[in-house]
């Protein structure tokens, strides 16, 4: 298992989903709830060496279903998941904001900032962007330059583009 994505935390379990339009995907579980959610790409997925424990199992089927009726069409919030994002305080404060956006619709980096309480702050909201441990779940794909272009996406501008169409978004 590779180095741990969380921190002060002792175990951590990983968890695919093989099938999604957008590849495989691998979720990062830790006792709390799901810490990190990567876009695997064409390579192998490990599962966990260590058991999943039982407490954890409601939340991977939370996850599971959730993530599939997005890929499907349904307007998810994901507000019913258990997450555990390790971060910074102001890390954790622009990922909160970001699960304020609704599905379909984007904001600037300046806009984002401003939301945040430091309208000066758009390359800091960036930052926090570019480290999210669960795009998707966490949309910072819904957050654009402030000219129109899309901006970055650490999971790829291609994924960024696929994910603003399936939600509608101009």
């Amino acid at each position: 298992m590779r180095p741990s994505r969380m921190k002060n935390q002792s175990q951590e379990y990983v968890f695919r989903l093989p099938e999604t339009p957008l590849g495989p995907l691998r979720l990062y579980f830790s006792d709390r709830g799901l810490a990190a959610l990567e876009f695997a790409g064409d390579g192998p997925v490990p599962q966990s060496d260590d058991a999943l424990p039982n407490h954890l199992m409601m939340v991977i089927e939370a996850v599971r279903q959730e993530v599939s009726a997005y890929f499907t069409g349904v307007r998810t919030d994901f507000a019913a998941l258990t997450l555990d994002p390790q971060g910074t305080p102001f890390q954790l404060r622009v990922w909160q904001e970001l699960r304020r956006i609704p599905w379909g619709q984007t904001i600037s980096y300046g806009e984002l900032a401003r939301r945040v309480g430091n309208p000066k702050a758009s390359r800091a909201v960036g930052q926090a962007n570019a480290v999210n441990p669960l795009p998707l779940i966490v949309p910072c794909h819904r957050v654009i330059a402030a000219d129109g272009s899309l901006g970055g996406y650490s999971s790829g501008l291609d994924r960024k583009r696929w994910l603003l169409h399936h939600e509608g978004a101009r």
